[in-house]
């Protein structure tokens, strides 16, 4: 199975489909989540040299370092699917535009990279896939930045008796194989964590967490579409009922989507 990819935007946290509606429904979203310290490091470590955003989307990621008074990135753009390659292109004429399999760590092109990028794509990849990341951006020096990887938490407002229950489904469902091996789900950002200081890279890590108001209907409808989807997918008999129910209160209704932002810097990078 060829990986799937999962730039700042591609799905919430589900099985919703990649494609570029649901990425610009999302985007104001990620943007607002992403922490301001983390982000504004990475655009320093950045510098206007060479960054390769894995799983680049539309290329949200580029417009989140803009946003951030990034100027001049030598931006390369890798990606699995051609259409939102091309999405990407047209926002961004200047960014090299790569078509591969994400899951082919060995072959990512590292060369001249200053850093490597990636948005809402850890909790997809697995701890074997992490690992050869991680021992690849040791060995050539390269700087790492990975936004808004869920971390497990999902709190609604007002409540439902099932909550609980349905977030437990999906976590579970957040585990299984995305295309690089069993996802760490919930777990990826403090294992990448782990294996980079491991590596000898000083990493932080940061909260993200979506706050959506009954203002951001049309991206809680696809958020519980998505959510109840995956849960039934592994049986759970009431996540129909669920998503029907948090539809109903969509005019009230308040969620928080817990996200973590990482940034490791090289040795050589530090200070």
């Amino acid at each position: 199975m060829k990986a799937m990819s999962r730039a700042a935007g591609t799905r919430p946290i589900s099985e919703m489909g990649f494609d570029a509606h649901w990425l610009d429904l999302r985007e104001p979203a990620d943007l607002r989540a992403r922490d301001a310290s983390l982000l504004t490091r990475a655009v320093e470590l950045a510098g206007g040299g060479a960054v390769l955003d894995l799983g680049c989307g539309t290329g949200a990621t580029a417009r989140a370092f803009a946003a951030a008074g990034a100027a001049g990135c030598d931006w390369r753009f890798l990606d699995n699917d051609p259409a939102l390659l091309s999405h990407a292109g047209a926002r961004h004429p200047q960014a090299a535009l790569l078509c591969g399999d994400l899951a082919e760590v060995g072959g990512l092109p590292l060369k001249g990279v200053r850093m490597v990028a990636a948005s809402a794509l850890l909790d997809l990849v697995s701890e074997a896939w992490l690992a050869r990341l991680a021992e690849r951006l040791a060995r050539h020096g390269t700087g790492f930045y990975a936004a808004l990887s869920y971390d497990g938490v999902m709190r609604w407002q007002p409540e439902d008796p099932r909550d609980a229950r349905i977030r437990a489904r999906f976590n579970t469902h957040q585990r299984g194989d995305k295309g690089f091996g069993p996802a760490l789900g919930p777990e990826a950002a403090p294992r990448a964590a782990a294996m980079l200081r491991a590596q000898g890279f000083e990493v932080q890590l940061a909260p993200s967490p979506w706050r959506l108001g009954p203002q951001e209907t049309q991206l809680q409808t696809a958020l519980l579409d998505g959510i109840a989807g995956a849960a039934q997918e592994i049986g759970c008999a009431d996540a129909a009922g669920w998503r029907m129910a948090r539809h109903d209160m969509l005019a009230q209704g308040r969620a928080e989507i817990g996200h973590l932002d990482l940034l490791a810097l090289p040795p050589a990078a530090r200070g």
